[in-house]
């Protein structure tokens, strides 16, 4: 069992007052990254699908307007919505590639629905966290990451190719590999604040090397304005009647929208590991928080007509650990100073006339990173035989049918560009691998009573039994059958006076896997974490308390104990090694 270190580099946690002048600082340099990927990216999707520049100026304008509001809400807590962290938010690459097809097969309304309704797979993922922990797994979201990637990295190539008549190809070419070399080598060897602004840099330089070769126009800049509103009558709307195409795309942006969702979770997690100086067990009611939120955000975006948002984690660790500034007034002061800036289109035009084979060397870029982001989310629980073959088999599938679509003289342009589309066939068949693998486990034991003393007969009776099936040896038995008590002397300390006939209901699974046995205690409770108390006694020198007892008894039992809090529940898990 791992044990907490302190983190130096910290001087505010999110819930610490900071100095007004450091928090705008801090913010300030958060909103030149966050600013940048909003425009980036907002502009890559509609310039790819053909989309004029008067739309592009009302999707921009609304972008930053969400993402103001749902990164001051992120730093927030109001009711279930808000993770009190400071988590900048803003358009994501994750829908580009979808939704450039989306809008080859439909128009802006039917994109909007699109992602309305796809917007609300992350309100339910919120509501089902708990019950989804074994089938959206590491691997599944992992590997749906990766080809994300893959997916959109067509799109960067083909940005790369568009050069105006008269320019030859190779000045694309030339701004784009200046572009990703200058990027990639400060990326490489810088450090600090130069490492941070990496991407910008580069792309400041291709942009350079694009004037010389003729393929930058800077008179858009000096012609807009510094203050305008966006022209409000190129909003599409909805699209009430959706037809065939809508409902063939619908699982794509499903898929999408829980990959998102699934990333999100992940994102809160390492925030909230990030942004204190002893890193506690992990509060799933603030990742259920930001679930809501960015549901919230992708909802937004969806009326709108605009590219979901996402949390800009790399940009988030890189600011909080750069600076040491976790307080959420940073978090306010982005939200509200992106809300402003989406009134001065001077701002955004300069990002706007960033070339497209500069832009598509900045994805090719970002791309990157998320592919191998998506390879540490499948190794991070291990790598087996089985996970392997999982996503050996998701990646090719994926893979093979984005550069080959079987589907589409099959099925015909609708349903086959939904169904031949390499991501959701890939995620699919990552699902119906792990869900095969989950449902063929040895079968759970499960015990249902209510959270009491009075339980533990049961409890040890059960154990006993499990122990002697696989035929495990008296002292594993031993070993089992404490760790169960302690773990259930540890739930009674956490959970407050109540009788037995108000007690919170108690739910036990036990399973054993490859030589160990997990039991999971599923319960109501509103107290302090157990991986909290493992960590804090971890660093204790003095003799425990009495009531410390159980809590260093069950660390000593179990190779590994987990606690993880919902709103409405929560799960502690538990793993005892054993042998024959």
């Amino acid at each position: 069992m791992s044990i907490a270190h302190k983190n130096e580099t910290i001087q505010y946690e999110p819930d610490e007052r900071c100095p007004p002048s450091v928090s705008i600082g801090v913010a300030f340099q958060g909103v030149m990254l966050t600013l940048a990927n909003t425009v980036l990216f907002v502009t890559i999707i509609f310039r790819a699908a053909g989309q004029s520049d008067h739309y592009l100026s009302w999707a921009i304008f609304s972008s930053l307007i969400i993402g103001g509001v749902i990164t001051a809400l992120q730093a927030s807590r109001v009711g279930r919505l808000g993770s009190g962290q400071v988590l900048m938010t803003g358009a994501g690459p994750h829908f580009i590639a979808i939704s450039v097809l989306a809008l080859k097969e439909g128009d802006l309304s039917m994109l909007a629905s699109l992602i309305v309704v796809s917007s609300l797979m992350q309100f339910a993922l919120a509501a089902w966290l708990p019950l989804l922990r074994r089938i959206i797994t590491p691997v599944v979201s992992g590997t749906a990451l990766m080809l994300i990637a893959v997916t959109v990295m067509t799109i960067a190539f083909d940005g790369l190719k568009e050069v105006p008549e008269g320019v030859p190809l190779a000045a694309g070419i030339v701004s784009a590999a200046v572009t990703l070399i200058v990027a990639v080598a400060l990326a490489l060897r810088a450090s600090g604040i130069w490492r941070l602004w990496s991407p910008l840099i580069g792309i400041a330089t291709g942009c350079a090397v694009a004037a010389y070769f003729g393929l930058y126009d800077a008179r858009r800049i000096i012609e807009a304005p510094w203050f305008d509103l966006p022209d409000i009558a190129v909003w599409a709307g909805l699209d009430l009647r959706p037809g065939a195409e809508f409902w063939a795309l619908l699982p794509v942006f499903v898929i999408v929208s829980l990959v998102v969702a699934i990333k999100t979770s992940g994102d809160s997690v390492v925030i909230q590991q990030i942004s204190r100086r002893r890193p506690q067990a992990t509060d799933f009611r603030l990742v259920q928080g930001t679930l809501n939120t960015n549901g919230l955000g992708a909802l937004l975006s969806g009326i709108a007509g605009t590219l979901p948002t996402i949390i800009y984690s790399p940009s988030c660790v890189s600011l909080i650990t750069l600076t040491g500034v976790a307080a959420r007034s940073v978090g306010y002061i982005i939200g509200g100073i992106l809300f402003g800036l989406a009134f001065l289109p001077k701002a955004a035009t300069i990002l706007l006339t960033i070339p497209s084979h500069v832009m598509g060397a900045f994805l090719l870029m970002i791309m990157g990173l998320l592919f191998v982001e998506g390879m540490r989310t499948v190794f991070q629980d291990g790598l087996d035989h089985r996970k392997a073959l999982s996503v050996g088999l998701a990646l090719s599938i994926g893979v093979g049918l984005e550069n080959q679509n079987i589907f589409l003289d099959l099925l015909g342009q609708t349903w086959g560009a939904s169904l031949g589309n390499g991501m959701t066939a890939g995620v699919l068949a990552a699902i119906l691998m792990t869900s095969f693998t989950e449902l063929t486990n040895p079968r759970r034991r499960r015990l249902e009573t209510a959270l009491d003393i009075s339980a533990l007969p049961r409890i040890d009776a059960l154990l006993r039994d499990l122990a002697s099936r696989i035929g495990w040896n008296d002292a594993s038995t031993e070993r089992l059958r404490a760790a169960g008590e302690e773990a259930l002397s540890s739930l009674l300390q956490l959970g407050g006076n109540y009788t037995a006939d108000n007690a919170p209901k108690l739910i036990l699974f036990a399973r054993p896997n490859n030589g160990t046995i997990e039991i999971e205690f599923l319960a109501v409770f509103e107290e302090e974490n157990i991986e909290d108390q493992l960590a804090y006694l971890s660093e204790q020198v003095e003799v425990p308390e009495e009531s410390e007892i159980s809590f260093r008894l069950l660390r000593h039992y179990a190779s590994s104990v987990r606690h993880r809090k919902y709103h409405g529940i929560d799960i502690i898990t538990v793993q005892v090694d054993g042998s024959r």
